[in-house]
């Protein structure tokens, strides 16, 4: 049995955008007969399988138009002044609590939720979301660094993408504020979390320092830019790197020696979806186990549904660079929700971005 890796008790190339959603949030209807036969999804890249969407159409009549975000702050952006018609989100740990906080959540019918017992206790009780009042969690998994084994000697710390000249030009960085300053003020020997003025501005001088040597941030493209050859080591999620592995035997996947993020991927309904009896069926279905084995066989993430990883094959569920081993998550730490000092981290990201 695969453990949760938190203290839980007391991170998408195969769906693209169809259009923008750009429809006027309705009123919430209330039951299934009085729904169109319509659902918004909005999501990361590359993080959906190859049949989801299609099977749950076949299913139930109900045609899903999707659009995706790079970042968790993008999504509370889009969400923040009023639900521009989306049914379905994927925010991560530290943002449910904000948006919980913020009234961008409503809290969810377990009733309809028939598939919710398909996931591993372990999971069901996050400190972000006790009860899963609000959410339920999708995948978790880490950031780390993806590399081209011919251009790149195996990286160690984050040192050698954030402190280095040594790749000069061939670095990617995510375009995602608490992930980037986070690693700095990780290989800085902080925590991810900080809320100290002092230790934030040491991590943005870093990235300051380091802009000389980067290609870009990059908003989630990280792996297809290793695949086009216009970087050889960028940060990354580790199912986005797995994919492209896949494809490329001379690509790999290393979570630096100071730790990193560990982080749990959730499915939610803001509020104002103008779906929302066709919400809580997509989450059903996403629930499944036959459904989220494929998804995970799709996108290589890690899940926390236990009937899923029953349908896995050992390859999978023995991949370390999915299923991260004690000694990685030991070492690492999830995001936090940390309300006003977010500011902080807000100021910096604007300063290295202007540097």
């Amino acid at each position: 049995m695969i453990k949760a890796p938190f203290p839980i008790v007391s991170r998408r190339r195969l769906l693209k955008v169809a259009g923008a959603v750009g429809v006027a949030a309705a009123m919430p209807r209330t039951g299934w007969a009085d729904e169109e036969k319509k659902l918004n999804f909005y999501n990361w890249d590359t993080y959906i399988g190859t049949t989801t969407v299609q099977t749950f159409t076949q299913k139930t009549g109900v045609e899903v138009q999707s659009d995706l975000y790079a970042n968790n702050e993008e999504l509370l952006a889009k969400l923040k002044e009023g639900n521009p018609g989306y049914d379905v989100i994927v925010p991560s740990d530290y943002m449910v609590q904000t948006m919980i906080t913020l009234g961008i959540l409503v809290p969810l019918d377990h009733a309809k939720l028939t598939n919710i017992g398909n996931l591993d206790p372990a999971f069901t009780n996050p400190a972000y979301d006790p009860g899963m009042a609000h959410s339920v969690p999708y995948k978790w998994g880490t950031v780390g660094i993806g590399y081209r084994k011919s251009k790149v000697q195996t990286p160690t710390s984050w040192g050698d993408i954030l402190d280095s000249d040594k790749y000069k030009g061939r670095i990617a960085l995510l375009a995602d504020q608490r992930i980037v300053i986070g690693c700095a003020l990780k290989y800085l020997g902080f925590s991810m979390n900080s809320t100290k003025e002092s230790e934030i501005q040491a991590a943005r001088d870093l990235l300051i320092k380091q802009k000389k040597n980067i290609k870009a941030f990059a908003p989630d493209e990280g792996q297809n830019m290793l695949v086009a050859g216009d970087a050889d080591i960028v940060q990354e999620w580790n199912g986005d790197i797995n994919q492209v592995m896949k494809e490329d035997k001379d690509l790999d996947y290393v979570v630096p020696k100071e730790g990193t993020n560990l982080f749990i991927d959730n499915l939610g309904i803001p509020k104002d979806a103008p779906h929302p009896q066709n919400a809580l069926a997509f989450i059903n279905h996403i629930l499944d186990a036959q459904v989220e084995a494929e998804i995970c066989n799709t996108i290589h993430y890690a899940t926390p549904n236990a009937e899923a990883r029953k349908l896995l094959p050992p390859e999978e569920l023995n991949n370390p660079t999915i299923y991260p081993p004690p000694e990685v998550i030991a070492k690492s730490e999830q995001i936090l929700d940390i309300g006003d000092f977010t500011k902080l981290y807000d100021k910096a990201w604007t300063e290295v971005q202007a540097a």
